[in-house]
């Protein structure tokens, strides 16, 4: 029997129960792909992180994530989650992460929270009638043609039209894109709902890679580099975004719910 420490941390979070859960799990080494995958169903979390000293000095660590039902290629929340876990009892002001796919991503500490650099995404206007049909509300579609991952933004005129959404998860299931719906804010600059029910998570609670790409997509509409956001998930969460060059900035906190054990046979 086989014991790893294991942190459950709401991220984007300033109290518990809200912002977005991630499980993290630091390791001495990799284990099994199938081992990883069987922890991350296990945990039910949108994202499970699991961390290793990083051996090649690219970073601190390599980083990757698995939801419940695949390995993805970047996510924001986790890597905050992480970052959290490895700074919170530490004199150092930031830690890096050299990923597979995303290249090396920072988290660093920013007043009572965190700061995470992530690479942009871009898009271009592109018709999803199979998309808009599966969300039940039309909108304009934008696809990625640049990024860690394949995203559609859904432009809506206003936050009650983001907030009112109630998507076909069977049909959306069927589309191998992460669906983010957005307006302009009410509360805040810019609001959102995150669907990505063909990678196993339904609807996103925060998801910090989808702010990636909605940095510089916001940016150009906004006519500045820096806004703040809100997830309208049931959770819910506030974050800041900030795009510099082609890294968005995010900020926000992040709250231990639970630190304990894993037990593997």
């Amino acid at each position: 029997m086989r014991w790893l420490d294991y942190w459950h941390v709401d991220a984007f979070a300033n109290r518990p129960f809200t912002g977005n859960q991630a499980a993290v799990i630091p390791l001495d080494a990799w284990l099994g792909d199938d081992v990883l995958q069987a922890i991350g169903e296990e945990n039910n979390f949108a994202e499970t992180a699991f961390v290793v000293p990083d051996t090649s000095g690219a970073a601190d660590y390599e980083l990757r994530w698995f939801t419940p039902t695949s390995e993805v290629r970047l996510c924001g929340h986790a890597t905050l989650a992480s970052g959290h876990v490895l700074l919170v009892d530490s004199p150092s002001e930031r830690v890096t992460f050299r990923t597979r796919h995303a290249g090396v991503l920072e988290v660093r500490r920013a007043g009572a929270g965190y700061e995470l650099a992530l690479p942009v995404g871009h898009v271009e206007a592109r018709a999803m009638p199979e998309l808009l049909a599966a969300l039940g509300n039309d909108g304009r579609t934008f696809d990625s043609v640049a990024g860690a991952e394949d995203t559609t933004i859904v432009l809506f005129e206003d936050e009650a039209a983001v907030r009112a959404l109630a998507p076909d998860m069977r049909a959306l299931e069927r589309i191998d894109r992460m669906a983010i719906c957005t307006a302009p804010g009410t509360a805040t600059d810019v609001v959102s709902r995150v669907f990505v029910p063909a990678w196993g998570v339904p609807e996103d609670s925060v998801t910090g890679s989808a702010h990636a790409v909605l940095a510089p997509f916001w940016a150009a509409r906004l006519g500045r580099n820096a806004f703040t956001a809100h997830q309208a998930s049931r959770r819910g969460g506030r974050l800041t975004v900030r795009l510099d060059g082609e890294r968005a900035w995010l900020g926000g906190t992040c709250v231990t719910v639970v630190e304990g054990r894993f037990r593997l046979p």
